[in-house]
Protein backbone atom coordinates (compact mmCIF):
# COMPACT_ATOMS: atom_id res chain seq x y z
CA UNK A 1 0.00 0.00 0.00
CA UNK A 2 2.95 2.00 0.50
CA UNK A 3 3.32 3.12 -3.02
CA UNK A 4 -0.24 4.02 -3.75
CA UNK A 5 -0.68 7.90 -4.12
CA UNK A 6 -2.19 9.78 -1.12
CA UNK A 7 -5.96 10.38 -1.22
CA UNK A 8 -6.77 14.22 -1.28
CA UNK A 9 -8.60 15.39 1.41
CA UNK A 10 -11.38 17.96 0.24
CA UNK A 11 -9.11 20.46 0.81
CA UNK A 12 -7.11 19.08 -1.71
CA UNK A 13 -4.20 18.38 0.86
CA UNK A 14 -2.87 14.71 1.00
CA UNK A 15 -4.35 12.50 3.22
CA UNK A 16 -1.67 12.12 5.93
CA UNK A 17 -1.14 8.81 8.16
CA UNK A 18 -2.17 9.16 11.71
CA UNK A 19 1.23 8.88 13.70
CA UNK A 20 0.96 6.12 16.52
CA UNK A 21 2.45 6.77 19.71
CA UNK A 22 2.73 3.45 22.13
CA UNK A 23 2.41 5.53 24.94
CA UNK A 24 -0.90 7.02 24.64
CA UNK A 25 -2.12 4.21 22.63
CA UNK A 26 -1.21 1.70 25.44
CA UNK A 27 -2.91 4.73 28.49
CA UNK A 28 -6.02 5.00 26.28
CA UNK A 29 -5.97 0.85 26.08
CA UNK A 30 -6.09 0.41 29.87
CA UNK A 31 -8.90 3.06 30.30
CA UNK A 32 -11.31 1.09 27.70
CA UNK A 33 -10.30 -2.06 29.56
CA UNK A 34 -10.98 0.07 33.42
CA UNK A 35 -14.45 1.21 31.71
CA UNK A 36 -15.77 -2.00 29.92
CA UNK A 37 -14.29 -5.22 31.69
CA UNK A 38 -14.41 -3.07 35.17
CA UNK A 39 -10.93 -4.51 35.47
CA UNK A 40 -8.53 -2.53 37.73
CA UNK A 41 -5.46 -0.14 36.35
CA UNK A 42 -2.77 -2.16 38.87
CA UNK A 43 -4.01 -5.11 37.66
CA UNK A 44 -4.56 -4.01 33.87
CA UNK A 45 -1.48 -2.03 33.65
CA UNK A 46 1.49 -3.88 34.26
CA UNK A 47 0.48 -6.84 31.60
CA UNK A 48 0.18 -3.97 29.37
CA UNK A 49 3.41 -2.50 30.07
CA UNK A 50 5.79 -5.78 30.20
CA UNK A 51 4.46 -6.55 26.59
CA UNK A 52 5.07 -2.84 25.39
CA UNK A 53 8.59 -3.60 26.96
CA UNK A 54 8.89 -7.04 25.30
CA UNK A 55 8.23 -5.54 21.65
CA UNK A 56 11.14 -3.06 22.22
CA UNK A 57 11.87 0.90 22.32
CA UNK A 58 9.70 1.10 25.02
CA UNK A 59 11.62 2.90 27.71
CA UNK A 60 11.54 3.12 31.80
CA UNK A 61 10.44 7.14 30.83
CA UNK A 62 7.50 5.74 28.85
CA UNK A 63 6.05 3.55 31.16
CA UNK A 64 6.39 6.25 33.89
CA UNK A 65 4.24 8.56 31.82
CA UNK A 66 1.82 5.99 30.58
CA UNK A 67 1.48 5.41 34.31
CA UNK A 68 0.62 8.73 35.23
CA UNK A 69 -1.47 9.38 32.32
CA UNK A 70 -3.74 6.35 33.36
CA UNK A 71 -3.60 7.10 37.07
CA UNK A 72 -4.14 10.75 37.06
CA UNK A 73 -7.23 10.70 34.61
CA UNK A 74 -8.71 8.14 36.70
CA UNK A 75 -7.88 10.27 39.98
CA UNK A 76 -9.11 13.23 38.18
CA UNK A 77 -12.40 11.84 36.53
CA UNK A 78 -14.89 13.62 38.16
CA UNK A 79 -13.27 16.67 37.50
CA UNK A 80 -12.39 16.48 33.96
CA UNK A 81 -16.13 14.97 33.49
CA UNK A 82 -17.11 18.59 35.10
CA UNK A 83 -14.94 20.48 32.30
CA UNK A 84 -15.22 18.26 29.26
CA UNK A 85 -19.58 19.07 29.89
CA UNK A 86 -18.63 22.29 29.61
CA UNK A 87 -16.98 22.28 26.39
CA UNK A 88 -19.40 19.67 24.35
CA UNK A 89 -22.64 20.69 23.05
CA UNK A 90 -24.58 17.36 23.99
CA UNK A 91 -25.35 15.78 27.33
CA UNK A 92 -21.82 13.64 28.68
CA UNK A 93 -23.66 10.67 28.79
CA UNK A 94 -24.04 11.06 24.99
CA UNK A 95 -20.63 11.04 24.65
CA UNK A 96 -19.13 7.96 23.47
CA UNK A 97 -16.85 6.24 26.08
CA UNK A 98 -14.12 6.02 23.36
CA UNK A 99 -14.00 9.17 23.00
CA UNK A 100 -14.66 10.77 26.26
CA UNK A 101 -11.41 8.57 27.63
CA UNK A 102 -9.17 10.32 24.38
CA UNK A 103 -10.75 13.66 25.86
CA UNK A 104 -9.83 13.02 29.33
CA UNK A 105 -6.61 11.47 28.38
CA UNK A 106 -5.85 15.07 26.44
CA UNK A 107 -7.77 17.27 29.13
CA UNK A 108 -5.15 15.41 32.40
CA UNK A 109 -2.37 16.62 29.98
CA UNK A 110 -3.30 19.69 29.55
CA UNK A 111 -4.49 20.74 33.11
CA UNK A 112 -2.75 18.01 35.34
CA UNK A 113 1.00 17.50 33.56
CA UNK A 114 3.71 19.71 32.61
CA UNK A 115 3.52 18.68 28.75
CA UNK A 116 3.17 21.99 26.69
CA UNK A 117 -0.09 22.85 25.73
CA UNK A 118 0.28 22.05 21.41
CA UNK A 119 2.40 18.91 22.25
CA UNK A 120 -0.86 17.88 24.38
CA UNK A 121 -3.62 18.54 21.66
CA UNK A 122 -1.88 17.40 18.70
CA UNK A 123 -1.04 13.78 20.66
CA UNK A 124 -4.04 13.63 22.07
CA UNK A 125 -5.80 14.34 18.17
CA UNK A 126 -3.42 11.79 17.03
CA UNK A 127 -4.41 9.14 19.14
CA UNK A 128 -7.81 10.07 18.09
CA UNK A 129 -7.21 9.52 14.65
CA UNK A 130 -5.46 6.06 15.32
CA UNK A 131 -8.11 4.68 17.55
CA UNK A 132 -10.95 6.61 16.75
CA UNK A 133 -11.07 7.68 13.17
CA UNK A 134 -10.48 11.15 11.18
CA UNK A 135 -14.04 12.18 11.70
CA UNK A 136 -14.31 11.57 15.91
CA UNK A 137 -10.38 13.40 15.45
CA UNK A 138 -12.14 16.85 14.73
CA UNK A 139 -14.76 16.53 17.53
CA UNK A 140 -11.27 15.57 19.97
CA UNK A 141 -9.10 18.56 18.64
CA UNK A 142 -12.12 21.18 19.18
CA UNK A 143 -13.29 19.93 22.60
CA UNK A 144 -9.41 20.17 23.83
CA UNK A 145 -8.67 23.79 21.86
CA UNK A 146 -11.50 24.92 24.55
CA UNK A 147 -10.11 23.16 27.42
CA UNK A 148 -6.40 24.79 26.78
CA UNK A 149 -8.14 28.45 27.05
CA UNK A 150 -7.66 28.26 30.66
CA UNK A 151 -6.12 26.27 33.22
CA UNK A 152 -7.54 24.03 35.95
CA UNK A 153 -7.97 26.26 38.61
CA UNK A 154 -10.02 28.62 36.57
CA UNK A 155 -12.13 25.48 35.32
CA UNK A 156 -12.45 25.15 38.64
CA UNK A 157 -13.76 28.53 39.45
CA UNK A 158 -16.18 27.78 36.71
CA UNK A 159 -17.32 24.53 36.91
CA UNK A 160 -17.79 23.74 40.98
CA UNK A 161 -20.66 25.60 43.01
CA UNK A 162 -19.32 27.70 45.75
CA UNK A 163 -18.08 26.21 49.11
CA UNK A 164 -20.16 28.13 50.83
CA UNK A 165 -23.68 27.52 48.26
CA UNK A 166 -22.93 23.27 48.41
CA UNK A 167 -19.95 22.41 50.45
CA UNK A 168 -20.41 18.81 49.46
CA UNK A 169 -20.80 19.45 46.16
CA UNK A 170 -18.12 21.59 45.85
CA UNK A 171 -15.45 19.21 47.59
CA UNK A 172 -16.25 16.70 44.88
CA UNK A 173 -15.93 18.85 41.70
CA UNK A 174 -12.78 19.98 43.20
CA UNK A 175 -11.23 17.10 44.52
CA UNK A 176 -12.47 14.58 42.07
CA UNK A 177 -14.91 12.31 44.41
CA UNK A 178 -18.48 11.41 44.15
CA UNK A 179 -20.54 13.46 46.41
CA UNK A 180 -21.64 10.53 48.42
CA UNK A 181 -18.12 9.51 48.98
CA UNK A 182 -17.32 12.76 50.15
CA UNK A 183 -20.37 12.73 52.50
CA UNK A 184 -19.62 9.75 54.09
CA UNK A 185 -15.80 10.44 54.37
CA UNK A 186 -16.67 13.65 55.86
CA UNK A 187 -18.97 11.84 58.35
CA UNK A 188 -16.84 9.62 59.57
CA UNK A 189 -13.57 11.76 59.84
CA UNK A 190 -15.18 14.47 61.80
CA UNK A 191 -14.02 18.20 62.33
CA UNK A 192 -14.43 21.20 59.59
CA UNK A 193 -13.12 21.74 56.38
CA UNK A 194 -9.21 21.29 56.66
CA UNK A 195 -9.32 18.01 57.41
CA UNK A 196 -11.85 16.61 54.62
CA UNK A 197 -9.91 18.31 52.22
CA UNK A 198 -6.19 16.96 53.31
CA UNK A 199 -8.11 13.85 52.87
CA UNK A 200 -9.68 14.03 49.42
CA UNK A 201 -6.16 15.92 48.47
CA UNK A 202 -4.48 12.63 49.92
CA UNK A 203 -6.56 10.08 47.95
CA UNK A 204 -5.29 11.93 44.71
CA UNK A 205 -1.73 11.25 45.70
CA UNK A 206 0.50 8.51 43.86
CA UNK A 207 1.22 6.55 46.60
CA UNK A 208 4.60 5.37 47.08
CA UNK A 209 5.17 1.31 47.28
CA UNK A 210 5.55 -0.30 50.35
CA UNK A 211 6.93 -4.06 51.05
CA UNK A 212 6.98 -6.02 53.95
CA UNK A 213 9.81 -7.79 55.42
CA UNK A 214 8.70 -12.00 56.04
CA UNK A 215 10.10 -12.17 59.38
CA UNK A 216 12.14 -15.73 59.15
CA UNK A 217 12.25 -14.96 55.67
CA UNK A 218 13.70 -11.15 54.97
CA UNK A 219 14.52 -8.29 57.00
CA UNK A 220 13.92 -4.34 56.51
CA UNK A 221 17.46 -4.16 56.31
CA UNK A 222 17.79 -6.46 53.86
CA UNK A 223 15.14 -4.57 51.39
CA UNK A 224 17.29 -1.01 52.43
CA UNK A 225 19.96 -2.39 51.08
CA UNK A 226 17.74 -1.69 47.52
CA UNK A 227 17.97 1.58 45.57
CA UNK A 228 15.37 4.40 46.62
CA UNK A 229 14.24 2.16 49.58
CA UNK A 230 13.67 4.44 52.75
CA UNK A 231 12.24 2.72 55.95
CA UNK A 232 8.55 2.94 56.89
CA UNK A 233 7.17 4.97 58.78
CA UNK A 234 5.26 2.81 61.44
CA UNK A 235 5.90 -1.06 60.67
CA UNK A 236 9.52 -2.79 61.53
CA UNK A 237 9.46 -4.72 58.65
CA UNK A 238 8.23 -1.96 56.28
CA UNK A 239 10.33 -0.13 53.40
CA UNK A 240 9.18 2.01 50.90
CA UNK A 241 10.25 2.50 47.82
CA UNK A 242 10.59 6.27 46.29
CA UNK A 243 10.85 7.77 42.75
CA UNK A 244 8.75 4.70 41.37
CA UNK A 245 10.58 1.64 42.40
CA UNK A 246 9.72 -1.57 41.23
CA UNK A 247 9.11 -4.26 43.26
CA UNK A 248 9.94 -7.32 40.77
CA UNK A 249 13.02 -5.93 40.37
CA UNK A 250 13.92 -6.60 44.34
CA UNK A 251 15.20 -10.17 44.89
CA UNK A 252 13.32 -10.66 48.56
CA UNK A 253 9.84 -10.02 46.22
CA UNK A 254 10.23 -12.06 43.73
CA UNK A 255 11.29 -15.07 45.80
CA UNK A 256 8.75 -14.57 47.89
CA UNK A 257 10.69 -13.76 51.47
CA UNK A 258 9.24 -10.44 50.89
CA UNK A 259 6.03 -8.99 49.35
CA UNK A 260 4.07 -5.50 48.36
CA UNK A 261 1.57 -4.80 51.35
CA UNK A 262 0.62 -1.10 52.51
CA UNK A 263 1.88 0.22 55.97
CA UNK A 264 -1.50 0.33 57.19
CA UNK A 265 -2.53 -3.58 56.45
CA UNK A 266 0.95 -4.66 58.19
CA UNK A 267 -0.37 -2.93 61.26
CA UNK A 268 -3.39 -4.66 61.81
CA UNK A 269 -1.86 -7.50 61.07
CA UNK A 270 0.90 -6.72 63.87
CA UNK A 271 -1.66 -5.61 65.99
CA UNK A 272 -3.71 -9.11 66.35
CA UNK A 273 -0.42 -10.78 66.89
CA UNK A 274 0.50 -8.47 69.60
CA UNK A 275 -2.75 -8.10 71.89
CA UNK A 276 -2.36 -10.22 75.35
CA UNK A 277 -4.27 -13.51 75.19
CA UNK A 278 -4.71 -15.36 78.54
CA UNK A 279 -3.03 -18.95 78.62
CA UNK A 280 -2.15 -20.46 75.34
CA UNK A 281 -1.60 -18.66 72.56
CA UNK A 282 -1.10 -21.92 69.76
CA UNK A 283 -4.29 -21.27 66.90
CA UNK A 284 -4.43 -18.18 64.97
CA UNK A 285 -6.99 -18.13 62.13
CA UNK A 286 -7.47 -15.55 59.64
CA UNK A 287 -10.95 -16.25 58.30
CA UNK A 288 -10.84 -13.79 54.86
CA UNK A 289 -7.63 -14.28 54.36
CA UNK A 290 -7.21 -13.58 50.34
CA UNK A 291 -5.14 -12.38 48.65
CA UNK A 292 -2.63 -13.15 51.49
CA UNK A 293 -0.40 -10.39 52.37
CA UNK A 294 -1.95 -10.15 56.04
CA UNK A 295 -1.91 -13.91 55.95
CA UNK A 296 1.67 -14.04 55.31
CA UNK A 297 2.83 -11.82 57.77
CA UNK A 298 0.59 -13.27 60.12
CA UNK A 299 1.89 -16.74 59.44
CA UNK A 300 5.97 -15.84 60.13
CA UNK A 301 5.16 -14.01 63.40
CA UNK A 302 3.00 -17.27 64.21
CA UNK A 303 5.94 -19.35 63.55
CA UNK A 304 7.84 -17.41 65.46
CA UNK A 305 6.19 -18.46 68.72
CA UNK A 306 5.46 -21.93 67.89
CA UNK A 307 1.93 -21.13 67.00
CA UNK A 308 0.26 -22.35 63.46
CA UNK A 309 -1.70 -20.34 61.48
CA UNK A 310 -5.07 -21.47 59.54
CA UNK A 311 -5.52 -19.27 56.44
CA UNK A 312 -9.36 -19.42 55.16
CA UNK A 313 -10.36 -18.00 51.83
CA UNK A 314 -13.94 -18.44 50.38
CA UNK A 315 -13.22 -18.39 46.36
CA UNK A 316 -10.67 -21.10 45.74
CA UNK A 317 -8.86 -18.96 43.09
CA UNK A 318 -8.02 -16.25 45.83
CA UNK A 319 -7.23 -19.11 48.12
CA UNK A 320 -4.45 -19.97 45.63
CA UNK A 321 -2.79 -16.13 46.00
CA UNK A 322 -2.62 -17.22 49.52
CA UNK A 323 -0.99 -20.03 49.11
CA UNK A 324 1.40 -19.03 46.75
CA UNK A 325 1.65 -15.57 49.67
CA UNK A 326 2.46 -18.19 52.78
CA UNK A 327 4.85 -20.76 50.54
CA UNK A 328 7.86 -20.90 52.33
CA UNK A 329 6.87 -19.77 55.86
CA UNK A 330 9.29 -20.52 58.24
CA UNK A 331 6.71 -22.64 60.15
CA UNK A 332 3.37 -25.05 60.03
CA UNK A 333 0.21 -23.41 58.32
CA UNK A 334 -3.07 -24.54 56.55
CA UNK A 335 -4.69 -22.71 53.49
CA UNK A 336 -8.15 -23.98 52.80
CA UNK A 337 -11.47 -22.48 50.93
CA UNK A 338 -14.06 -22.35 53.16
CA UNK A 339 -16.96 -19.73 53.45
CA UNK A 340 -16.47 -17.73 56.29
CA UNK A 341 -20.00 -17.72 57.27
CA UNK A 342 -20.22 -21.76 57.26
CA UNK A 343 -16.93 -22.46 58.70
CA UNK A 344 -15.22 -26.08 58.72
CA UNK A 345 -13.69 -25.41 62.13
CA UNK A 346 -15.34 -26.11 65.29
CA UNK A 347 -16.06 -23.74 67.54
CA UNK A 348 -13.87 -22.29 70.29
CA UNK A 349 -10.98 -23.46 68.28
CA UNK A 350 -8.52 -20.48 68.24
CA UNK A 351 -6.76 -17.70 70.38
CA UNK A 352 -6.54 -15.10 67.93
CA UNK A 353 -8.71 -14.58 65.04
CA UNK A 354 -8.72 -11.89 62.24
CA UNK A 355 -11.45 -11.21 60.06
CA UNK A 356 -10.43 -8.67 57.41
CA UNK A 357 -13.73 -8.65 56.06
CA UNK A 358 -14.79 -7.19 52.47
CA UNK A 359 -15.91 -3.89 51.84
CA UNK A 360 -16.67 -0.69 49.50
CA UNK A 361 -12.74 -0.66 49.71
CA UNK A 362 -12.91 3.28 50.22
CA UNK A 363 -9.89 3.05 51.97
CA UNK A 364 -7.63 2.47 49.45
CA UNK A 365 -8.89 5.07 46.90
CA UNK A 366 -4.77 6.26 46.11
CA UNK A 367 -4.64 2.65 44.60
CA UNK A 368 -7.29 1.83 43.31
CA UNK A 369 -8.91 5.38 41.67
CA UNK A 370 -11.69 3.60 39.93
CA UNK A 371 -13.06 2.08 42.36
CA UNK A 372 -14.63 5.55 43.98
CA UNK A 373 -16.48 5.36 40.15
CA UNK A 374 -17.62 2.19 40.58
CA UNK A 375 -19.14 2.30 44.17
CA UNK A 376 -22.48 3.42 44.76
CA UNK A 377 -24.04 3.77 48.47
CA UNK A 378 -26.69 0.99 48.13
CA UNK A 379 -23.59 -1.25 47.64
CA UNK A 380 -23.36 -1.13 51.68
CA UNK A 381 -26.50 -2.72 51.77
CA UNK A 382 -24.74 -5.86 50.45
CA UNK A 383 -21.93 -5.84 52.31
CA UNK A 384 -23.36 -5.49 55.75
CA UNK A 385 -24.94 -8.98 55.93
CA UNK A 386 -22.01 -10.04 55.36
CA UNK A 387 -19.67 -8.08 57.67
CA UNK A 388 -21.90 -8.85 60.20
CA UNK A 389 -21.90 -12.52 59.88
CA UNK A 390 -18.63 -12.73 59.67
CA UNK A 391 -17.63 -10.97 62.88
CA UNK A 392 -20.11 -12.98 64.40
CA UNK A 393 -18.00 -16.22 63.07
CA UNK A 394 -15.37 -14.97 64.59
CA UNK A 395 -16.34 -14.55 67.55
CA UNK A 396 -17.53 -17.96 67.88
CA UNK A 397 -14.57 -19.08 66.46
CA UNK A 398 -12.12 -18.07 69.59
CA UNK A 399 -12.18 -19.40 73.02
CA UNK A 400 -12.62 -18.03 76.24
CA UNK A 401 -9.40 -15.29 76.63
CA UNK A 402 -8.70 -15.47 73.20
CA UNK A 403 -9.35 -12.14 71.05
CA UNK A 404 -10.76 -11.25 67.61
CA UNK A 405 -9.43 -8.51 65.30
CA UNK A 406 -12.47 -7.16 62.82
CA UNK A 407 -10.23 -5.01 60.01
CA UNK A 408 -11.87 -3.90 57.16
CA UNK A 409 -10.05 -1.15 53.96
CA UNK A 410 -12.73 1.56 54.46
CA UNK A 411 -13.39 4.21 57.14
CA UNK A 412 -17.32 4.15 56.42
CA UNK A 413 -18.92 4.26 59.74
CA UNK A 414 -21.26 1.66 58.33
CA UNK A 415 -18.71 -0.40 57.68
CA UNK A 416 -16.90 -0.10 60.81
CA UNK A 417 -18.14 0.93 64.54
CA UNK A 418 -21.94 0.13 63.14
CA UNK A 419 -21.17 -3.40 62.61
CA UNK A 420 -19.03 -3.57 65.48
CA UNK A 421 -21.77 -2.20 67.94
CA UNK A 422 -25.06 -4.48 66.42
CA UNK A 423 -22.74 -7.47 66.68
CA UNK A 424 -21.44 -7.08 69.66
CA UNK A 425 -25.33 -6.57 71.15
CA UNK A 426 -25.59 -10.30 70.45
CA UNK A 427 -22.63 -10.90 72.39
CA UNK A 428 -22.53 -9.83 75.94
CA UNK A 429 -19.41 -12.23 76.26
CA UNK A 430 -17.62 -10.03 74.56
CA UNK A 431 -15.69 -6.81 75.20
CA UNK A 432 -14.12 -4.09 72.95
CA UNK A 433 -10.02 -3.56 74.04
CA UNK A 434 -8.43 -0.52 73.60
CA UNK A 435 -6.67 -1.18 70.61
CA UNK A 436 -4.55 2.33 70.56
CA UNK A 437 -1.79 0.71 72.67
CA UNK A 438 -1.20 -2.23 69.93
CA UNK A 439 -0.53 0.77 67.67
CA UNK A 440 2.86 2.12 69.18
CA UNK A 441 4.12 4.92 67.87
CA UNK A 442 1.50 6.04 65.26
CA UNK A 443 0.18 9.33 66.61
CA UNK A 444 -3.88 10.76 65.80
CA UNK A 445 -5.50 7.36 66.73
CA UNK A 446 -8.30 9.38 68.02
CA UNK A 447 -10.70 8.61 71.13
CA UNK A 448 -10.51 4.99 70.98
CA UNK A 449 -11.53 1.97 71.76
CA UNK A 450 -10.70 1.19 67.82
CA UNK A 451 -8.17 2.48 65.82
CA UNK A 452 -8.79 4.42 62.07
CA UNK A 453 -5.82 5.38 60.16
CA UNK A 454 -6.07 8.23 57.15
CA UNK A 455 -3.86 8.59 54.35
CA UNK A 456 -3.53 12.08 54.93
CA UNK A 457 -2.19 11.23 58.84
CA UNK A 458 -0.90 8.67 58.73
CA UNK A 459 0.50 7.80 55.13
CA UNK A 460 -1.12 4.69 55.15
CA UNK A 461 -4.52 3.14 53.68
CA UNK A 462 -7.66 4.19 55.59
CA UNK A 463 -7.69 0.88 57.29
CA UNK A 464 -10.03 0.67 60.38
CA UNK A 465 -9.55 -2.04 63.17
CA UNK A 466 -11.72 -3.11 66.50
CA UNK A 467 -10.22 -5.73 69.30
CA UNK A 468 -12.33 -7.68 70.66
CA UNK A 469 -11.74 -9.90 73.68
CA UNK A 470 -13.77 -13.07 74.96
CA UNK A 471 -14.39 -13.02 78.04
CA UNK A 472 -17.37 -15.72 78.77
Amino acid sequence: MSDQPRRPHKTGKPYRRPQKDPVRILAFEALRAVDERDAYANLVLPPLLRKAREKGGFEARDAALATELVYGTLRRQGTYDAIIAECVDRPLREVDPPVLDVLSLGAHQLLGTRIPTHAAVSASVELARVVLGDGRAKFVNAVLRKIAQDDLDGWIAKVAPPYEDDPEDHLAVVHSHPRWVVSALWDSLGGGRAGIERLLEADNERPEVTLVARPGRSTAEELLREESAVAGRWSPYAVRLSEGGEPGAVDAVREGRAGVQDEGSQLVALALANVPVEGRDEKWLDGCAGPGGKAALLAALAAERGAVLLASEKQPHRAGLVAKALAGNPGPYQVIAADGTRPPWQPRSFDRVLMDVPCTGLGALRRRPEARWRRRPEDLEGFGPLQRGLLSTALDSVRVGGVVGYATCSPHLAETRAVVEDVLKQWPSAELVDARPLFPGVPELGEGPDVQLWPHVHGTDAMYMAVIRMTG
